[in-house]
């Protein structure tokens, strides 16, 4: 394991697979200790002991962002259990997949539940608490918005998903600046397609395959591609950036992927 948060406490959304899972090892690697939080509690208790059980520190934590008032209470049983915030990665996440006009009203507002108004509230508790405990005033403090390349491109079939990946890339900014004097770094990183237990089995597919043909790399992406985008936003190197997207996607989203 390596140092380079050590000292820092850290919240990772969704942490239960995926990117989250995946992001919070990374954490834990570098030094920091880590909430993990998730509706699976069992898979995110498996990860906090896995954690533990290589000589980092972690806990478990049960939370679905989709209900906004549990958020700010599982921040501070993080805090509780861990020390003080300096890391908030708002990464949980739904695909929203369906058509614009086949979307009801239940299913539009769960993808803007948890992909948007959870991450606006997750950020916003996060902001209170590092200022409260001066995390903020010592430049400590980093917000990072798990967004994707569905911000600034349309995807067929996830016309809903877009639209929230582009709340949050907007919500990066504005919070940057809103925040920019109390010294809280808020960025927002979007990945490209990486395959995940959400995505398996479509790219194990016929339609799949395809897309992945249409990529200009005609690959996808390997996740540890985003380790280094991800540790510059989450750690020391995040000292003079803020509202930044950064984008990592292995050119899917150029002219023609």
């Amino acid at each position: 394991m390596t140092q380079m948060l050590a000292g820092q406490t850290a919240m990772v959304t969704g942490a239960s697979s995926g990117l989250g899972a995946h992001f919070a090892r990374l954490l834990a690697k570098n030094g920091a200790a880590v909430a993990l939080a998730a509706r699976r509690v069992d898979r995110v208790q498996a990860l906090a002991d896995e954690i533990v059980a290589a000589g980092g520190k972690a806990v478990a934590l049960a939370l679905d962002v989709a209900d906004a008032h549990a958020i700010g209470p599982a921040l501070d049983q993080a805090q509780a259990a861990l020390g003080p915030l300096g890391i908030m990665v708002n990464n949980a996440g739904v695909s929203g997949e369906g058509l614009a006009l086949d979307l009801s009203i239940e299913a539009l507002d769960n993808v803007f539940d948890v992909n948007l108004r959870a991450v606006f509230v997750g950020a916003r508790e996060a902001a209170r608490r590092m200022i409260a405990s001066g995390k903020a005033e010592r430049g400590e403090a980093r917000i990072v918005n798990i967004a994707s390349v569905a911000a600034y491109t349309a995807l067929p079939g996830l016309s809903a998903y877009c639209v929230s990946k582009a709340g949050v890339s907007m919500m990066t900014k504005a919070m940057a600046r809103e925040w920019a004097r109390q010294g809280i770094a808020v960025n927002a990183l979007l990945p490209g397609y990486v395959e995940t237990e959400i995505n398996a089995d479509w790219f194990a597919g016929e339609g799949g395959q395809k897309q992945i043909k249409g990529f200009p790399r005609r690959r996808l992406m390997d996740i540890a591609g985003l380790d280094e985008a991800f540790l510059l936003l989450a750690g020391p190197g995040a000292r003079h950036i803020t509202g930044s997207l950064i984008t990592v996607d292995d050119g899917q989203a150029l002219a023609g992927g």
